[in-house]
Formats: C-alpha cells, structure tokens, sequence
C-alpha cells in the first residue's frame, strides 16, 4: 500500500463526510464551506497520487482500477447532492454520469483484449471542468451566477466531446469484438 494508493483511498473515505456536511447543515451556514473544503481537498488528492505515482514509478494495479473510480464516486456523489439541492439540473447529470458508464464500459472490452485506453486531454479538462462547476455550485456565490452556469455548460460540452473523442479514436476497439 503506497502513498498514491492511500491518497486515493482517502479520497473514497472522504466522500461520506462530504456528502454529510453537504446534505445536513450539521454546522449550521459553515456547513456548505466544510464540504466545499472536504470536496477541494478531495479533489486535490487525485492530481497529487496520480503526480506521485507516475513520478517515483508506484503505478500499481490497484492505482490504476480504484483511481479513476474513486473520481467517479466524488464527482458523482457531487453532483447527486446538486440535484438534491436544486442547484443542478437532473438530465445534466444522467448525462455525465451516462458517458462515464460508456467509457467504463468501452475500457472493460478494451481491456479484454489486451488495451489500455489512456486518459484524453479532453478527458481532462472535461474532469477540471466539472469539479470547478461543483465548486462554483457549492459556493453559490450570487455575484458569480452568470460563471457557474458558463462553467455547467463547457462541463456539459466537455463530457460529449470526449465521449465522442474516445469512441473515435478507438473505434477498433468495437470492431475486435466482432
């Protein structure tokens, strides 16, 4: 169990507590900033273990499975609670989830037939863009309305693009299945 590994577990153990202070006003008005805090960290985590990782050569097996699952359950749990809390548009969110399904999906058969499909730029800045509109949506500061609905809708573009970006650039992934 190296560090990159435990940063990620972390941020799985992290999740609960963010929902909890999101969800329940357990302190009051500070509540939203204690989850936005746990959520920033959190998310901090996921470049620093994958940085160190690659860094001192400690990509394991377990980094490279739990990794990109643990970001799914943050930014999923996320956005659920945006729904909950009226901030954020249900369909976005089947959408987003949606293409993380697909993408899922489409590295399992990749990776049954011996393929790793590596993250995409696009990959990556759809991910940035959907933790800053969680941020933003956390925070809802009033003065920042016009942004945060900016930022929704580039995450909201971003997800499609690199949906559509993965799908075409390993479209032969489908075709090996034949």
């Amino acid at each position: 169990m190296n560090l990159p590994n435990k940063l990620t577990i972390a941020r799985v153990i992290m999740i609960p507590f963010f929902v909890l202070f999101l969800l329940s006003g357990l302190a009051g008005p500070a509540s939203k900033w204690i989850a936005l805090a746990i959520f920033i960290i959190a998310s901090l985590t996921d470049l620093l273990d994958g940085h160190i990782a690659r860094k001192h050569n400690l990509v394991t097996n377990f980094g490279k499975f739990m990794d990109p699952l643990a970001d799914k359950l943050l930014v999923c749990a996320a956005m659920i609670c945006l729904v909950e809390m009226g901030k954020l548009p249900a369909w976005i969110v089947i959408v987003i989830i949606s293409r993380e399904f697909i993408i899922s999906g489409f590295r399992l058969i990749a990776s049954d037939n011996g393929r790793v499909i590596a993250a995409s730029y696009w990959g990556k800045f759809k991910t940035t863009f959907q933790m800053l509109m969680i941020c933003l949506m956390i925070a809802d500061i009033p003065a920042l309305s016009i942004v945060t609905s900016a930022v929704m809708w580039i995450a909201l573009i971003l997800t499609v693009v690199s949906l559509v970006d993965y799908l075409m650039k390993n479209r032969d992934v489908l075709a090996e299945q034949r």
